[in-house]
């Protein structure tokens, strides 16, 4: 993707739709319950009235994209597992053993994933989709991450992968990641991008005992010191310190503004790549729902930090997209009370006294 091309998709952002939210918000308060008494499911539907420009949005058809690759600061012992996981689990994810995998099922959700930077040659089968990037981002920790060039080819794998499930009457998207040790890098893009010490940004990812914990945040605070990415430039700091599956998250969560299609953060992964969106575009931010709260210390900073309230909170930190396809099933709920219920004047009911 050329700089110009991604700066058209972000001046394509534009606010939510106000007049379809009064609409909507109209509608919440004739149906037949107290006012309010959904909380923040009538919050919800709004705000996908909003999006869409809907005042009876329907976001039954969804889809789970689960981004994968490797990352060369595992050599550095930051994470439990070695990265022939990554590809083992893409294979999992696919041949529909891998938790995402049931619960994409269970929400009728179709579950594609795509392979932007995997550290081995992954076979062709049905719901993968091989875009390699390269064998795995390079070791953070002593050189940069990527390029330019491959940060922004990453972000329009993601713009291309939106628009292609979008053009097929998709109208809600959940994102999922894979990828053993990126953790790491989502901790040095938080760290970066809020100005926040390594420490406060990084968790314990896969189990970490305390001497390896130590080590982790050592490694961060070394990468962040030697490449210092400025917060200013978001494709620098993706370059510099991100991953391949993060920058094409990146591009999903943009091309979904720009279609005004809402989109599911998971965890710490998917929202760290959110906040590279919205670092380069504000407006996503209402485009944007943070499915749950994961364990990961950073995630919390984070959804702060871009001002989303999670809409779960399970104390899970699995990843995959799992938190946010659980969350799927409640928003669809959201906008289904709001189109199918009936209003008090619909239903014969006799409405609040005056």
């Amino acid at each position: 993707m050329k700089e110009e091309r991604l700066r058209a998709i972000l001046e394509a952002i534009k606010p939510l739709d106000e007049l379809a939210m009064a609409k909507a918000r109209e509608r919440e308060n004739k149906l037949t319950k107290p006012l309010g008494s959904l909380g923040r499911l009538e919050e919800i539907a709004v705000r996908i009235a909003g999006i869409t420009g809907m005042t009876m949005p329907d976001v039954e058809k969804k889809a789970v994209v689960v981004f994968a690759a490797d990352h060369g600061v595992v050599a550095q012992g930051v994470s439990l597992y070695p990265k022939e996981v990554t590809a083992q689990m893409v294979m999992n994810f696919v041949r529909g053993g891998a938790a995402i995998s049931v619960l994409s099922r269970h929400c009728g959700a179709k579950l594609i994933v795509i392979d932007v930077g995997v550290a081995a040659e992954l076979p062709q089968h049905e719901g993968l989709i091989l875009r390699k990037i390269a064998w795995g981002t390079r070791d953070l920790s002593t050189e940069p991450a990527m390029t330019r060039e491959q940060a922004l080819e990453a972000i329009g794998i993601g713009v291309e992968i939106t628009e292609m499930l979008v053009n097929e009457g998709v109208r809600m998207i959940a994102l999922g990641d894979m990828g053993i040790g990126n953790t790491t890098p989502s901790a040095a893009i938080a760290a970066a991008l809020m100005g926040k010490p390594a420490r406060e940004v990084t968790g314990r990812g896969t189990g970490l005992d305390d001497e390896r914990y130590e080590h982790k945040v050592a490694v961060i605070e070394t990468a962040l010191n030697l490449h210092r990415p400025n917060p200013d430039d978001p494709i620098e700091v993706l370059s510099k310190v991100g991953g391949f599956e993060i920058g094409a998250l990146v591009g999903v969560v943009i091309a979904c503004a720009a279609r005004r299609i809402p989109v599911v953060l998971d965890g710490f992964i998917t929202t760290a790549a959110a906040a590279i969106a919205f670092r380069m575009q504000p407006l996503v931010q209402g485009y944007m729902f943070a499915g749950h709260i994961s364990l990961e210390p950073g995630h919390r900073l984070l959804l702060d930090w871009i001002g989303l309230e999670p809409i779960l909170n399970l104390n899970m930190r699995l990843g995959e997209g799992t938190g946010a396809v659980l969350a799927m099933h409640v928003i669809d709920a959201a906008c289904k009370l709001l189109s199918q219920m009936a209003t008090f004047d619909e239903a014969g009911v006799s409405g609040p006294v005056a």
